[in-house]
């Protein structure tokens, strides 16, 4: 029969065993064993005392769900016959009566994903095996322990009955028995415990708890898939950016026991310290224990280190195994074991989780000891990990109460006093001395100056590239948006969320690494760059291609891109600069004018101001370039918003119809509402401006010029980049070009000396992505305003979209939000179409990006692939490009090396087919052919020599 079994199981493999020092799989097989599987397999292969078992794939996961939660046909059959295998290995029969095998069943996809899956322990135990197993083991209270363990696993796990009830019958026994501890319950304790199990089983399933050993398997089997989608599964993919196609393996493993006295144990550990790097042994255990009382918190832990005092030749093993294990991944290795009866058994292995401080510490020291080459290190740390390490972070000590989660905007960790108005949170910071948080439903350009005085803000609307995250971003401020939880008051004086009513004045705190939104004030802790990150960050430098840059507004975010390494400053939005107090008045007073000569005298008041704004950047930049934009938002932006002028007009009426303010109220909302447009993100704005007021731009760039003439006369030679925004025809930017250089050459003749610049556009709508190559012609650089070619292209607001895109990620439409990774394919065509053409008129033109994107890892690498020449981002985010840019670099490179490798092996595999002398030449055909096999052989070649070598020190 078991030959049968196992004959009709081998037409589709599905089933990967492991025992007896040899696996069918490898630890280069993590997309089809996840890392659990292919780590278990690997650490058979090197000799390293691991259970017996067998691993079902990845891949089957994904034919459960395409096939509508069924398993694909011959899988039941694969795994009975490796049920057999391993009974034979383990010298038991799986449901046997007198000598039972028992069994693991836990989850396992390519990357680690702790507690997020399903895991059933002591499986194949019933009413049966169980006195079998007592008389076997000679332990009745170690087997009645198990199956109480087995049951109430199962029952939550698979049955979906909430632990909670199991729980509490636990602490009833306990308490009827007048003890505290589990292991203080006798086998008589148990058993009654588990009558007390199946009875809640039965009671909240609906069903009994099964009997049959397969049945139990199957079921506990299609558990672990479907833990895969479960919420929290979900979340962690999502949080973590791991694609949901991977699936997860299910690993069945013969069971081993900790909990069979006191020469038992169960633990958890880091070959180093996974918080600090610090290089020593870390973990605890628990002697007579499962795994799960490690983690479950029920006994305390001892630090591993204690095991060398209580079993000194198991630690010295575990040591020098952990030890092994470390150099042969040569990562820093999370690893699992067990002790049955002084016999230690290593159940997990994979790379160890860690802190971003850890990370590059372990890279950096890695690399002194020869582990691993410079290039390596760098690709070992995510570029995303090192916003940890620019601000500051919650205590993780500390106790908190989570009320809402929204978009982690702009990192960093805050506490302070809820207000409602920009107005409020400067009166309260200057006035009052107060640490604020300024809450609105959605910032404006208005609220600059309350973010600006304000420790973090939190919006109840609005997505990752808002006004409020990109502004807060630029700031450096913490930032959590779009949290939609928030309700604020009609009243603007009090919000609801999680349930409670907080008030003005009232404490709050902002997580803005992760969105959360804490109740009362949290301890927060201050970043430390140490001397690893400093010498991390050099060698990152040497493999970049790509310049990073900033975007910085004020000479205080300018010198603070400076410390984190900026080249330059890729945007300066100067309509910034006319929202601070000083200057909205005179920006105002424009507004309102009638005519050209009013507007000209508001401007005259502006120009000094602006001429001051470029001279503090270009002294910040010590000669880096600085690209500035024109004015771009509508100017609207800088009146009252019309609904608040109708109330306030209103009011007055009601009270004092002859109020002197009345009329001047009216006249300026029929200013708002002559600006008013339906769509003001595509109306009178950008370019537009510059070309309706051509005044405006003669102001601005008459202000850059005589800035750059003052920093020449002082010894700063500058190169401002002056670019045009919203450009979609070629003779919208000749037009604004030609005013632009006629007021360069006025100041030339004024100053009498010699300017250098550059013209150029930014690139943000499709139709100038499509018509670069004529654009070229007279841009001297293009900056891709990603931003807004995202809006444009999808057709999204970028303010309003969040729960079309929430909904679009849930249901697969989208990966990702384009507003936070660049869509490669639809917005990174039309980017790389412009890139190609902008090149066919101009070779030498200057190429950057200067949206949100220019700070997001995978938009580097695709800025990088592309051939733009920098990213600019703002400044927190410069050492996330930089590190991103970097491994573009290396990636790249080892991409080219693979790529060269595989074709000349496949032109000597195409080659020696053919007749010496007289044969034809190679065809391209037969080359390409066998390209992509040559390539797979090239990568696989590759890591084992950077195996080898790597113990030896050696470079690869």
């Amino acid at each position: 029969m078991a030959t049968k079994i196992i004959k009709a199981a081998n037409k589709k493999k599905f089933v990967y065993f492991f025992g007896k020092g040899k696996a069918e799989g490898s630890g280069s097989m993590r997309d089809l064993l996840g890392g659990k599987g292919a780590g278990l397999a690997e650490m058979i292969n090197t000799g390293v005392p691991v259970p017996a078992g067998f691993t079902i794939t990845t891949e089957t996961c994904n034919l459960y769900y395409e096939n509508r939660k069924q398993v694909p046909a011959g899988l039941d059959d694969q795994i009975k016959a490796n049920i057999i295998r391993l009974e034979k290995t383990m010298n038991k029969k799986f449901g046997d009566p007198k000598n039972p095998m028992l069994v693991s069943v836990r989850s396992g996809s390519k990357f680690s994903m702790p507690g997020m899956m399903d895991t059933i322990l002591n499986l194949g135990l019933n009413d049966v095996t169980v006195q079998g197993f007592a008389d076997a083991t000679g332990n009745e209270r170690f087997v009645y322990d198990s199956y109480r363990r087995f049951i109430q696993m199962f029952g939550s796990v698979v049955l979906g009955v909430e632990k909670e009830a199991y729980e509490k019958a636990l602490t009833a026994k306990k308490a009827e028995q007048g003890i505290k501890l589990d292991t203080q319950l006798t086998a008589d304790d148990l058993k009654s415990l588990i009558i007390t199990y199946k009875e809640i089983t039965r009671r909240k399933a609906g069903r009994d708890f099964p009997q049959d050993t397969m049945t139990q398997l199957t079921m506990a089997r299609d558990a672990v898939f479907k833990s895969w989608n479960n919420d929290r599964a979900i979340y962690y993919r999502k949080m973590n950016d791991i694609p949901s196609s991977l699936g997860t393996a299910v690993n069945i493993q013969a069971m081993v026991f900790g909990n069979m006295g006191d020469d038992s144990g169960t633990g958890v550990g880091f070959t180093r310290n996974p918080s600090t790097g610090e290089n020593h042994f870390y973990g605890e255990y628990l002697t007579n224990a499962q795994g799960e009382d490690v983690v479950a918190g029920v006994r305390t832990p001892l630090p591993i280190a204690k095991l060398s005092e209580e079993m000194p030749a198991v630690f010295k093993q575990l040591h020098a195994i952990t030890k092994r294990l470390e150099k042969h991944y040569r990562d820093i290795q999370d690893f699992e074991f067990t002790i049955e009866r002084g016999r230690l058994y290593m159940l997990q292995t994979r790379a160890g989780k860690r802190t971003a401080q850890s990370a590059i510490r372990i890279a950096v020291e890695m690399v002194k000891e020869g582990l691993i080459t410079k290039a390596e290190a760098i690709q070992r740390v995510a570029p995303a990990q090192l916003d940890h390490l620019l601000h500051p972070i919650i205590d993780p000590t500390a106790e908190i109460n989570v009320l809402a989660k929204g978009l982690p905007a702009s990192p960093g960790a805050v506490s302070g006093k809820i207000v409602f108005t920009a107005e409020d949170a400067v009166r309260w910071a200057e006035e009052k001395d107060e640490e604020v948080i300024l809450v609105r439903e959605e910032t404006c350009p208005d609220d600059i100056h309350g973010m600006e005085v304000s420790r973090g803000i939190l919006t109840a609307r609005g997505g990752m590239t808002s006004h409020a995250a990109v502004v807060a971003r630029g700031m450096g401020k913490c930032c959590v948006a779009g949290c939609e939880d928030v309700k604020i008051h009609e009243s603007g004086t009090a919000l609801e969320v999680g349930g409670k009513t907080f008030k003005q004045g009232d404490w709050i705190t902002l997580d803005g690494a992760t969105g959360r939104v804490l109740e009362g004030r949290v301890k927060t802790m201050a970043p430390k760059l140490s001397e690893e990150f400093s010498e991390f960050m050099v060698w990152a430098d040497e493999f970049r291609r790509l310049k990073v840059r900033a975007n910085a507004d004020i000479p205080r975010d300018a010198e603070k891109a400076r410390e984190f390494g900026a080249e330059g400053i890729g945007l300066c939005r100067t309509e910034h600069m006319f929202f601070a107090e000083d200057r909205l008045p005179y920006m105002q007073e424009m507004i309102l004018a009638t005519d050209e000569p009013g507007r000209r005298a508001a401007l005259d008041k502006l120009l000094p101001m602006q001429r001051s704004d470029f001279k503090g950047l270009f002294d910040s930049m010590q000669g880096f370039p600085v690209t500035i934009r024109l004015l771009d938002p509508p100017l609207h932006e800088f009146l009252p918003k019309r609904e608040e002028l109708m109330v306030e007009i209103a009011k007055i009426e009601a009270v004092n119809p002859e109020a002197p303010e009345l009329a001047e109220k009216k006249k300026l909302l029929a200013r708002v509402q002559e600006l008013h447009e339906l769509n003001p993100m595509l109306g009178h704005r950008g370019c537009r401006l510059g070309i309706t007021y051509p005044e405006i731009t003669e102001m601005q760039v008459r202000a850059i010029a005589e800035a750059t003439a003052e920093c020449t006369a002082e010894g700063n030679q500058v190169m401002p980049e002056i670019m045009i925004p919203l450009i979609g025809h070629v003779l919208e930017l000749k037009n604004q070009k030609v005013l632009a250089e006629q007021v360069i050459r006025q100041v030339q003749k004024e100053k009498g000396v010699k300017l250098g610049y550059m013209i150029g556009t930014m690139i943000e709508l499709p139709r100038a992505a499509v018509t670069a190559d004529e654009i070229a012609k007279e841009a001297e650089f293009f900056s891709f305003g990603t931003n807004d070619l995202t809006q444009t292209t999808f057709g999204f607001s970028r303010d309003d979209a969040g729960k079309v895109i929430n909904a679009y990620q849930e249901k697969k439409i989208l990966e990702k939000d384009p507003f936070q990774t660049l869509d490669v394919k639809g917005v990174g065509a039309l980017v790389d179409m412009a890139v190609q053409k902008g090149r066919s008129t101009r070779p030498k033109i200057k190429l950057g990006i200067c949206g949100e994107h220019g700070g997001d890892p995978a938009s580097v690498a695709f800025c990088h692939n592309i051939g733009l020449d920098y990213v600019s981002c703002s400044p927190y985010r410069i050492p996330i490009a930089r590190l991103a840019a970097a491994q573009a670099a290396i990636e790249s490179k080892q991409e080219a090396k693979n790529k060269s490798q595989a074709v000349k092996l496949a032109v000597k595999a195409a080659g020696a087919k053919k007749k010496p002398v007289s044969s034809k030449p190679v065809s391209k055909k037969a080359v390409k052919k066998t390209v992509k096999k040559a390539v797979k052989k090239i990568a696989r070649s590759a890591k084992k020599t950077a195996k080898k070598s790597a113990g030896k020190g050696k470079k690869k």
